[in-house]
């Protein structure tokens, strides 16, 4: 039997001080049930606990514990009742002599026994066999199955464990939340050995417990990929975004060695959008999870690399190669370099929104917080698609949601199948020449102060939930003295580099640069980070392919 099929077979533990019975009750109990579950013993209390927690930190189940009554330090009942805290679904056995019949029956109401066998239980055959196989049926009909996923305990008002919730959602990574405070929770937290002073505790399928990972730490226990297999490729692609995976198929599918490089997770602004409905071929619409999987599944099948949580700080010409460098100081080179890093939300600068982001304030859709919501009033920040996108998301379970719009109207900003769409949502309303003077809250946000902009009122309302969508700012720092941008920010590129008739300063090729080009001969960009582009997912797609496109030929007369 393989590994995998082993770690997946249900546990019986056997524990007993006595290492002749230990091994007698093991041998009994493999011959009848080895093939089917795993056969664990211990030889006192404290280990068979520590297998218990190592076990519930894997996700396995335990479905039957056998322990002798006289062992020292730790008698079986006592070993019983703590192993009850750690799987109260294990159906619970004493091996007793026949002097010890009247504990055995005290712990019936102690531990919730479920059954005491005398020693010796010769034949096993008369003796064990038929009280496992009733206490396995009964354990079977009962309701504790796995739970095949990555495991997070933390704060229900938590930034930090919002942040973990989302990396991982974003990243379709399987995961179950638990609060610190409910019985799983403490469960898992007493398993890893922590007070759940630092939280939050992701647990991976493997059982491995993480104290407030960061990302990268995350990302690589929890199966996606972070290192490069190789010091040099034909492109690199920076951001998963529509644009950067777009990128990524082309190049890979048109034999270029691709790698995408992501500092959190594939999708982008698009891929945290509940309903994208005016991409071409998706009549119904899809969610941007849902386009963000496909693409990513489509790179990959293609043979691209896609690297997750890993942070780009630096870009350097070397001769006919494009340096990458990482915040770790590693970096990865190649013949061509595609900048698809995208936009990131505004920040409501309004007093109290830095103390409560991710305590009730939130920046994109925030999905993982939308079953929260549930007859609850939301308040959504801003007026454009990805505001409006959210707002009928929400409308589904909120009890009521109003937009904030600092304009005049949606029509400026809005796609019109979208205005449509709220008009005749009846949870939904719009307060325009309106905006956020300060967010309240200890913990977590309880009100805002709303001001109308054209007479100042200002008023007060109860408020537990705010998502913000107030336009976007590039993430392009990083290539400051390097790429050239403008004011705002944004990479300028083609014919915006050459409005004069010149190039811009530095270039030294015959020719200008190509149309998604920057001043840095082989760097092109696609997408949203691009100066005057369209901040459309159809057209960042669009872009990523055209990029690939202008990288063969930049790489032809190279």
């Amino acid at each position: 039997m393989t590994q995998a099929a082993d770690a997946a077979r249900t546990v019986i533990l056997t524990v007993d001080d006595d290492p002749g019975v230990s091994r007698a009750v093991a041998r009994d109990l493999r011959r009848r049930y080895g093939e089917a579950h795993r056969i664990v013993r211990a030889e006192s209390g404290e280990s068979a606990l520590e297998a218990l927690r190592e076990l519930k930190l894997r996700g396995d189940l335990v479905a039957v514990i056998l322990a002798d009554y006289r062992m020292p330090q730790m008698n079986g009942i006592e070993f019983l009742e703590q192993a009850l805290d750690v799987y109260p679904g294990a159906r619970r056995v004493l091996l007793t002599a026949y002097a010890d019949t009247s504990a055995a029956i005290d712990a019936i109401n102690v531990v919730d026994l479920d059954h005491y066998l005398l020693k010796p239980w010769d034949p096993p055959e008369e003796k064990l066999y038929p009280v496992l196989d009733d206490l396995l049926e009964a354990w079977r009909r009962s309701d504790y199955r796995p739970v095949p996923a990555t495991k997070v305990v933390g704060h229900r008002w938590s930034a930090r464990s919002s942040e973990v919730r989302e990396f991982l959602a974003r990243n379709q990574v399987p995961y179950r939340w638990y609060s610190a405070d409910s019985p799983e929770g403490r469960r898992l937290l007493a398993a890893a050995e922590q007070d759940g002073q630092r939280l939050p505790l992701v647990v991976t399928p493997d059982g491995t417990p993480l104290v407030a990972p960061e990302a990268p730490e995350l990302a690589a226990k929890v199966g996606l990929a972070t290192t490069p297999t190789a010091d040099f490729y034909d492109l690199v692609v920076i951001g998963g975004g529509p644009a950067g995976l777009g990128a990524a198929v082309y190049g890979a599918s048109e034999g270029l060695r691709t790698v995408l490089v992501e500092r959190s997770a594939t999708g982008g602004q698009a891929g945290q959008s509940s309903r994208i409905e005016n991409y071409l071929g998706f009549p119904d619409g899809v969610s941007g999870a849902q386009l963000t999987d496909r693409a990513r599944r489509q790179a990959a099948r293609f043979g691209a690399e896609i690297l997750t949580a890993r942070e780009v700080t630096g870009l350097e010409a070397c001769g006919a190669a494009r340096v990458v460098r990482f915040s770790d100081g590693s970096a990865v080179s190649a013949h061509s370099v595609i900048l698809a890093t995208g936009v990131t939300y505004r920040q409501l600068m309004a007093p109290g929104c830095d103390d409560l982001t991710g305590c009730g304030v939130y920046y994109g859709s925030a999905l993982t917080e939308a079953p929260a919501c549930q007859g609850q009033d939301v308040y959504i920040v801003g007026g454009a698609n990805s505001a409006g996108q959210a707002a009928m998301y929400l409308s589904r379970g909120a009890k009521s949601v109003t937009l904030l719009v600092r304009g005049e109207s949606l029509a400026a900003s809005m796609s019109y199948y979208l205005i449509q769409q709220i008009e005749e949502s009846p949870n939904i309303s719009v307060r325009t020449r309106t905006v956020v003077d300060e967010a309240h809250g200890s913990d977590h946000l309880e009100q805002l102060t709303l001001r109308d902009l054209d007479s100042g009122r200002t008023d007060r309302v109860d408020a537990q939930w705010m998502f913000v969508f107030i336009g976007a700012a590039p993430l392009t720092d990083w290539l400051d003295g390097t790429v050239l941008r403008d004011r705002r920010g944004f990479i300028l590129a083609g014919p915006d580099l050459t409005e004069d008739g010149r190039p811009p300063a530095g270039w030294e090729l015959d020719r200008p640069p190509y149309h998604l080009e920057t001043n840095v001969p082989g760097v092109f960009v696609a997408g949203d980070a691009r100066s005057e582009s369209a901040k459309r997912v159809a057209s960042a797609v669009g872009e990523g392919a055209m990029a690939v496109m202008l990288v063969h030929r930049y790489l032809e007369q190279s």
